[in-house]
């Protein structure tokens, strides 16, 4: 196995002291080989230190322009370091640079949303689905932006699907019951949303105060 190879299995596994050690050593055999410095970046940001990361995706990048997993790195240490203005350009440079999966589109729709903009997060987040539908995180952040926007049959749709993927996922059973007591005026399935999301996560702040309130509804 090749040092590269060898390092990302290293990566895998947790040992990160060895992957350094079979990436520096890949470089130092091809120093102009950019997917090198790529890799030891995603090293460095699997262990916190996005300012060395962005030091080698850049030097990557140099190497080779057209490198859209250089360009997502950076936008993943930027995003680490919640500077999401820059996250969001770079991030948007992977997608130029052909870098067109799902972790992309959902980086991106995250990035928008942090600066404010779920509205123009919203087909990020919707592509994102499209490349991988059984992706939690971007089913429920693609349903959050449903709601956000007033389009709450989509969300519930969406919300729904999420719950099916994750049983335990008790935020979109207080998503489902917020949908149903405001939007849908229906407060025994809104009820019995809080309760699921309850049973899941006994301490869980907004369903508690979700369910008392359709309690009291349902009682007058």
């Amino acid at each position: 196995m090749d040092l590269n190879k060898q390092g990302i299995q290293y990566m895998q596994e947790g040992k990160y002291e060895e992957a350094a050690k079979c990436f520096s050593e890949a470089i130092e055999e091809n120093p102009n080989e950019a997917i090198y410095y790529t890799n030891f970046g995603n090293l460095l940001s699997a262990v916190g230190d996005n300012e060395r990361a962005i030091a080698f995706y850049q030097k990557a990048i140099e190497l080779d322009d057209k490198m859209g997993t250089a360009y997502y790195g950076i936008g993943n240490a930027f995003f680490n370091k919640e500077d999401f203005v820059k996250a969001k350009d770079f991030f948007e440079k992977a997608l130029k640079k052909g870098l067109d999966n799902s972790d992309t589109y959902f980086m991106l729709g995250m990035t928008l949303i942090q600066l404010g903009q779920s509205r123009l997060a919203l087909p990020y987040m919707q592509r994102a689905t499209e490349l991988n539908d059984t992706d939690v995180d971007a089913n429920f952040q693609y349903g959050l932006c449903l709601a956000g926007e007033s389009m709450i049959d989509e969300a519930i749709e969406v919300f729904l699907k999420v719950t099916t993927l994750d049983a335990n996922h008790s935020d979109a059973f207080y998503n489902l019951g917020v949908a149903y007591a405001g939007y849908k005026d229906d407060n025994h399935k809104a009820l019995e949303m809080f309760n699921k999301a309850l049973d899941i996560q006994p301490d869980h702040i907004l369903a508690g105060n979700g369910k008392k309130i359709v309690e009291d509804a349902l009682k007058n």
